[in-house]
C-alpha cells in the first residue's frame, strides 16, 4: 500500500511540476500566437502559427522594424500583429504612400523591402509621446492601425514574433529587417 502512495505521490509532484513550468514559460519567456486576416501579408498570412518572445522587451526597448503581437488599446481582450514603424518621441509622416520617419529636426524615409503593394494613403501625421509607438500591417492598403486608432502604449505590447512554427513549408525565423544607421535629412533607413 506504501508502494502505491509513494508512486501516486511522485505522479502527481511530476504533474505539478510540468504544468508549473509550462504556465512560466507560457507567461514569461513564449507563447504561441495565430495569425488570423490579412493585415501582415505578405510577411504573415492568415493561419500561420507563430512563436511569440515575452522576455526581450523586459531587456531592452523595441526596435523599429520588429514585429510584434500586442493588446489592441480600444478592446484588450483583442490581439493584432503588426510592425513597429515609429519609436517614442518621433515623429512619422506619410506622403504619397512614402513613409518617413522625424526625429531631432531630421527626415528618414523608410526603405521597406517587406512592402508588396504601393500604399494608397491619404498624407498622415503623428508625433508619438515617450511611452508610444507607431505600427502598421506591412498590407498597407488592408490593415486596421496606427493610422486608425493612433500610438500603440508600450504598455499593451506582448512580445515580439521571433518564429513561424506552421505551416511547415515556410518555417522561419523573424529578427527586425535593417534600415542602416544614422537619420540624416538625405539618407534613408
Amino acid at each position: 500500500m506504501k508502494k502505491i502512495f509513494w508512486s501516486v505521490a511522485e505522479m502527481l509532484e511530476t504533474i505539478a511540476i510540468a504544468v508549473a513550468a509550462v504556465i512560466l514559460v507560457r507567461t514569461f519567456v513564449a507563447q504561441p500566437f495565430l495569425v488570423s486576416g490579412s493585415s501582415m501579408e505578405p510577411t504573415f498570412v492568415n493561419g500561420d502559427y507563430l512563436l511569440v518572445d515575452e522576455l526581450t522587451y523586459y531587456l531592452r526597448a523595441p526596435e523599429r522594424g520588429e514585429v510584434i503581437v500586442f493588446k489592441y488599446p480600444e478592446n484588450p481582450s483583442s490581439y493584432f500583429i503588426k510592425r513597429i514603424i515609429g519609436l517614442p518621441g518621433e515623429t512619422i509622416n506619410i506622403k504619397s504612400g512614402t513613409v518617413s520617419v522625424i526625429d531631432r529636426g531630421k527626415s528618414v524615409v523608410l526603405r521597406e523591402p517587406y512592402i508588396d503593394q504601393p500604399m494608397n494613403a491619404a498624407n498622415f501625421e503623428e508625433t508619438l509621446g515617450s511611452n508610444q509607438y507607431f505600427v502598421m500591417g506591412d498590407n498597407r492598403n488592408f490593415s486596421f492601425d496606427s493610422r486608425s486608432w493612433g500610438p500603440l502604449p508600450t504598455a499593451d505590447i506582448i512580445g515580439v514574433v521571433r518564429l513561424r512554427l506552421w505551416p511547415l513549408q515556410t518555417v522561419k525565423a523573424f529578427g527586425a529587417p535593417s534600415y542602416g544607421t544614422g537619420a540624416t535629412s538625405t539618407s534613408s533607413y
